[in-house]
């Protein structure tokens, strides 16, 4: 095994109660109005795995029930059997969805009056409440806004026959020029003008490739069309390579794979053309135009060629369903290797980079040039600078100015504060930034009086939540070689866990894990705190919390006293063991620090002392610890009061204190419980800190 990790450092920034969270949070991926992706598929997407995007006029629209059905279940199988996680787009209801049910599959495929959605058919549907086929433009639309790069369909519109003078052309052509999706199809139907569709093609800046040993472009039912496509590609391999390049290169516009139709299975094109022809005359004499004109096309060659043409439309389909997830499931791999840096390369000597994990904020500070803030909706003068934040970006920032870049691990939107991010940040190694979809930049947004004051905040930082397990643990050889791991505070609980189990595995120097050990750290971390603030609360799940402050008469003030007092104080750190909780009893974590929080506030206002204080806050953490809410219903004057704390029975509350004047900072902390060896392993026991600061008006803060 290489090195390993030398030192995982916690940095607890900011909201650090966001961490306690990541026990409950939901995964949400462009979840709203007009989009739901099926959790499947949205499971997939977060861990990285390969997704096909499949459309739904073929169900709609291309065949008749029940064969259609049985046609869109068995594509679906292919995709999974091959690797890949299926996601069948459709309009349900005024609403897009990415991936479908097998009741909502059923519903598309036997209504009768569904729309065929394309590009300009959108708004209209959505708004309506309608539900609809997606076409290839349609699906194209909601695969790139899922972030799918992959989308299998039978045959992509084109330029109709007589195109040149009905300028009839599909909406699918434009598309491939403006959407950064793989199209993989069969070539495009043969019941159009082909030639006119590649120079079409051309014309909008669609990379085109034939799949296999030769450049002979595909027609659709028939291997062959008497065209030439631009290039090909022997395999899914370099097929991926090619989508690969068109999607580093940030260009706008898709690339079509065009699959031939299995041999054996291919129609004659003399057949085809015949019935072709016969059919373009019968559409004409009934005056069958527009989006009405394919679907009557397709269902005409079926009855001429007596089937013929409808078992090569399945045979391809297949064939491009086997194709198509083999693609995806190559681009997977190769995106994969490229992020952990295994692509083939020269020998590289240079010594591992330390890893930071943590969020990237984009902050607007508003300084008001007036001493008092005008209310009411008012407009007040003053300054607004943006600025670029976040625990996890200022760390990686600081390391890489004093030259030892980390990797960073992060995930920002793909919106206009993420250029500006990539851009201001271009110092850093940001090669492995997570960039999501319809998803935004983390924003803080801070309001600060003409004295440096803050009056109030704002913050917009769910993307934080995306810094998944899935997604660090991608970075497995780079986490076990760093010299130093950081991780912020503000990520996910479950890949702060995963961090420190991989440490535990390789038995790595980590969080400690025996109770003197902890409350040693702890206090370590707190007494730089100490010189700015009042008392530091430091929470060590369950086994309690720490108080460290500066103690007169055996007790810590909670509250600054009068100058001689405060010259008066010394440091002291005490140990209040929690009330004892069963992992049976926990039902939720995420708003125990809060009501923690909240009790020694309510005990500080009710002018309480210290140990009383800190009892009510640890009565009031119990509580929500045992409810489904965050903070329990059960929490009242009379649940959480001096009187239910005179009335139990407490462990006692140990102290240490510090030989220093308050002036300096050196406690020297004990084992305050008798249990020496207990166990620190519990995530849920990492240290908190919950830092206490009175103000000119008497309130309290909490960082």
């Amino acid at each position: 095994m290489p090195k390993m990790i030398g030192k995982i450092a916690c940095s607890l920034g900011k909201h650090v109660s966001t961490v306690a969270c990541g026990t409950t949070h939901v995964r949400r991926f462009l979840h709203g109005t007009y989009v739901r992706i099926q959790p499947s598929v949205q499971e997939a997407l977060m861990e990285g795995r390969p997704v096909v995007a499949l459309e739904s006029t073929i169900i709609t629209h291309g065949m008749a029930y029940p064969q259609n059905l049985s046609m869109a279940r068995e594509v679906e199988e292919i995709v999974t059997k091959n690797g890949a996680v299926p996601a069948t787009v459709g309009i349900l209801r005024g609403q897009i969805h990415v991936g479908l049910t097998d009741e909502e599959l059923e519903f598309l495929a036997s209504s009768k009056n569904v729309t065929k959605v394309s590009r300009r058919d959108l708004p209209f549907v959505l708004s309506q409440g309608l539900s609809g086929g997606t076409t290839v433009s349609g699906t194209m639309i909601a695969a790139h806004k899922a972030g799918i790069p992959v989308f299998v369909t039978g045959g992509i519109g084109g330029v109709h026959r007589g195109g040149e003078n009905s300028l009839d052309v599909s909406a699918d052509l434009t598309e491939l020029g403006r959407t950064p999706v793989a199209v993989v199809s069969a070539g495009v139907k043969s019941i159009l003008d082909i030639g006119r569709t590649l120079e079409y093609l051309e014309t909008q800046g669609v990379c085109v490739a034939a799949f296999g040993d030769s450049r002979e472009f595909p027609a659709f039912f028939s291997c062959q069309s008497g065209f030439q496509a631009p290039y090909h590609v022997r395999d899914e391999e370099e097929a991926a390579q090619l989508i690969a390049s068109a999607l580093g290169l940030g260009m706008s516009s898709g690339v079509l794979i065009a699959v031939p139709c299995p041999k054996e299975r291919a129609a004659s094109g003399q057949v085809i053309e015949e019935a072709i022809q016969q059919a373009l005359s019968e559409a004409r004499s009934k005056g069958i135009t527009g989006k009405e004109l394919t679907p009557f096309m397709l269902q005409r060659l079926n009855e001429l060629t007596v089937g013929k043409s409808l078992d090569s439309n399945l045979a391809l389909i297949q064939n491009n369903a086997r194709v198509g997830s083999g693609i995806a499931v190559a681009l997977s791999k190769l995106k994969k290797a490229r992020r952990k840096g295994n692509l083939p390369r020269r020998e590289d000597k240079t010594p591992p980079q330390p890893v930071v994990i943590g969020g990237i904020n984009v902050d607007f500070i508003a300084k008001a040039q007036n001493p008092v803030i005008l209310g009411g909706g008012q407009t007040n003068a003053g300054r607004v600078r943006r600025t670029f934040g976040g625990v996890g970006r200022n760390l990686a920032d600081c390391l890489s100015r004093l030259g030892q870049t980390p990797l960073f691990l992060s995930a920002v939107g793909k919106d206009e504060h993420s250029e500006s991010v990539l851009s201001y940040c271009r110092h850093m190694d940001m090669t492995a930034i997570l960039q999501l979809e319809g998803r935004n930049t983390a924003t803080y947004c801070a309001m600060i009086t003409s004295a440096g004051e803050l009056s109030v905040g704002l913050g917009d930082m769910d993307i934080h939540h995306q810094i998944t397990e899935q997604y660090v643990s991608q970075f497995k050889e780079n986490l076990c070689q760093a010299p130093l791991v950081c991780i912020d505070g503000n990520v996910p609980l479950s890949t702060i866990q995963y961090v420190c189990q991989l440490a535990r595995e390789h038995q790595i120097a980590e969080l400690p894990s025996r109770l003197e050990d902890v409350v040693q750290t702890a206090v370590a971390l707190a007494c730089p705190l100490l010189s700015h603030l009042q008392c530091v609360v430091v929470t060590l799940g369950a086994l309690g919390i720490l108080l460290c402050g500066k103690s007169l008469g055996g007790s810590i003030l909670l509250c600054p006293g009068a100058p001689e007092q405060a010259a008066a104080a010394s440091l002291c750190a005490t140990h209040y063991p929690a009330v004892h909780i069963s992992r049976e009893e926990i039902v939720n974590v995420s708003g125990a620090g809060d009501s923690l929080m909240a009790g020694i506030l309510a005990g500080i206002l009710a002018k309480h002392d210290t140990d009383t204080c800190v009892r009510m806050g640890l009565l009031a953490a119990s509580l929500s610890l045992r409810s489904y809410e965050p903070i329990s219903p059960e929490i009242s004057t009379s649940s959480v009061s001096q009187e239910q704390v005179k009335s139990r029975s407490w462990p006692e509350a140990k102290k240490s204190h510090g030989p220093q004047p308050v002036s300096r900072c050196s406690l020297q902390a004990h084992n305050t419980v008798g249990q020496p060896h207990q166990s620190f392993q519990d995530r849920h026991q990492i240290p908190h800190f919950l830092a206490l600061n009175s103000n000119a008006s008497g309130g309290s803060r909490q960082d």
